[in-house]
């Protein structure tokens, strides 16, 4: 009994596998017929076959998380804030301990 769910198991996993593959092989085929089909319709109106190119610039994404604040705010002060440290007297929860040997 155990060898026959082992086999029927593996059966099923396999033709999941095997659905998968032929998926993945008929999107990859859609995909190149369309692109076939865009260049043929670009030498047949006379166009220059344009290769898709996708444009990524990852300063875009930067500037778009750091500067959507800012919009909506009050303009921005003629010179940033500067944090003022404090002097070394002010400091009293430290306690110096000799260096060990």
């Amino acid at each position: 009994m155990q060898i026959l769910v082992t086999v029927l198991i593996r059966l099923v996993l396999l033709a999941a596998g095997l659905v998968f593959a032929v998926s993945l092989a008929a999107v990859a085929t859609l995909a190149i017929a369309l692109w076939g089909l865009r260049y043929a319709w670009a030498r047949l109106t006379g166009r220059p076959v344009v290769p898709f190119v996708v444009r990524i610039d990852p300063r875009a994404g930067f500037g778009r998380v750091y500067r959507r604040p800012e919009q909506g705010a009050a303009p921005r002060p003629a010179e940033p804030m500067r944090h003022q440290r404090p002097e070394i007297g002010d400091v009293t929860d430290v306690e110096p301990k000799p260096p060990r040997p």
